[in-house]
């Protein structure tokens, strides 16, 4: 099977939807992943009207899925099927993709992901830093993702957690 490049030029706004995993991707995984989602965006329809749609997996560890609603809006059911789809993955692989109870960081120069309650008490007890950066999943637009997907914790939504 052959994999062709985005077509997404990043000057655009889409809509984004971003997949945490808990951990990085296997090479194997990688490539599971992307096959999967190359066959499932390659059919994905809204009403039977086509999705221009696009992924790519980040950071080897988050995978980020574009939609073009300039062109047609993703419906409710359709973002169902695509959250089928990525729970089958995560299923596959036990990825912790629909675990919104954590926190994922860069601390000196490496990705970590913690369970929230471990992640605040770190904070509070100095064993993580002040100085990391903190990743966003809640972004749902390219431009955000672009901006402000990887912050400093004190303009992150995690600068709640310190002084």
């Amino acid at each position: 099977m052959k994999i062709e490049e985005s077509t997404i030029v990043e000057t655009n706004d889409y809509r984004v939807i971003i997949y945490p995993a808990s951990r990085s991707f296997t090479p194997k995984e990688s490539k599971v992943i992307t096959e999967k989602l190359y066959d499932f965006l390659a059919i994905w329809a809204a009403h039977g009207k086509p999705l221009s749609s696009s992924f790519k997996i980040e950071k080897n560890q988050f995978i980020v899925v574009c939609v073009d609603e300039e062109k047609e809006a993703a419906s409710g059911c359709s973002i169902d099927s695509l959250g089928q789809v990525m729970k089958s993955i995560d299923a596959e692989f036990n990825l912790g993709l629909f675990d919104r109870m954590k926190a994922t960081f860069v601390e000196n120069g490496e990705i970590k992901t913690l369970k929230l309650k471990d992640f605040r008490e770190g904070l509070k007890s100095a064993q993580i830093s002040k100085d990391i950066e903190v990743f966003d999943f809640s972004k749902n637009s390219y431009v955000a993702f672009l901006s402000d997907f990887l912050l400093p914790l004190r303009r992150s939504w995690a600068g709640i957690y310190i002084d």
